[in-house]
């Protein structure tokens, strides 16, 4: 048999969907796929074109350079489209891929539930951008996680302050509602122990979070990227 994939209809119905992708065959997934990729195209277009992550281009407005601003906007922009594209497909394809080959989930199985993982971290990026957007200014740190709190009242002197801020700022509630969906799906298509799968699914996020943290902190981002759209020295 087969059924259709609707996605918001199975959003909170997680038991049924697992349940016909285990008996039935599935249609119109591609195409409920491709919408969201598209909305996150569009969306990561629209942080783009508002301002977000631009500030290195600032300078350009100062020295009043009009043309070099606007050559620094569009590239800027083509950069964030590519940008998305990698980023929409390895957290769709790319990590189904893993969780294929590292658990024996089916690759079917694990896009579908990378699918949802997907939405969420576009839901989380649009809500951040709404708020953004009606308070006029960005923040390095999502407000749904632990990341403000981090910056606020860690001491210098132990830790390194920024490592920890964005170590904590992987950590939201939309990355508990992520491993609850992963777990679900981990848990239906393999013979692992619940408590393993939970175990494996908290340190793979943690080791992430870690990653990030790392690179955050240590990679001069912002200096690299004003060097670049200057082209390496002052104007």
């Amino acid at each position: 048999m087969t059924f259709d994939f609707k996605f918001w209809r199975y959003f909170a119905r997680q038991g049924d969907l697992i349940h016909n992708l285990q008996e039935n065959t599935m249609r119109k997934f591609n195409q409920r796929l491709f919408w969201i990729f598209a909305l996150g195209v569009l969306l990561f277009a629209l942080r783009e074109i508002w301002g977000m992550n631009t500030r290195s281009l600032t300078p350009y407005l100062a020295e009043e350079s009009w043309d070099a601003y606007t050559l620094a906007r569009w590239t800027s922009l083509v950069g964030t489209l590519l940008w998305a594209g990698f980023y929409l497909a390895f957290h769709s394809y790319g990590v189904a891929f893993l969780f294929s080959k590292l658990t024996k989930v089916t690759f079917r199985a694990a896009l579908v539930m990378q699918s949802y993982v997907l939405a969420i971290l576009l839901i989380e990026k649009a809500l951040l951008f709404f708020l953004f957007a009606l308070a006029g200014f960005t923040m390095p740190v999502s407000l749904f996680s632990f990341g403000p709190l981090a910056a606020t009242f860690l001491d210098h002197s132990i830790f390194n302050h920024t490592f920890v801020t964005f170590f904590f700022n992987q950590l939201t509630i939309f990355t508990a509602l992520i491993i609850a969906i992963q777990y679900r799906f981990t848990r239906s298509f393999t013979s692992y122990s619940p408590r393993l799968i939970l175990s494996l699914l908290i340190l793979l996020h943690t080791l992430v979070a870690l990653f990030i943290g790392l690179f955050s902190a240590y990679v001069p981002l912002d200096e690299m990227l004003s060097g670049f759209t200057r082209g390496g020295a002052s104007i």
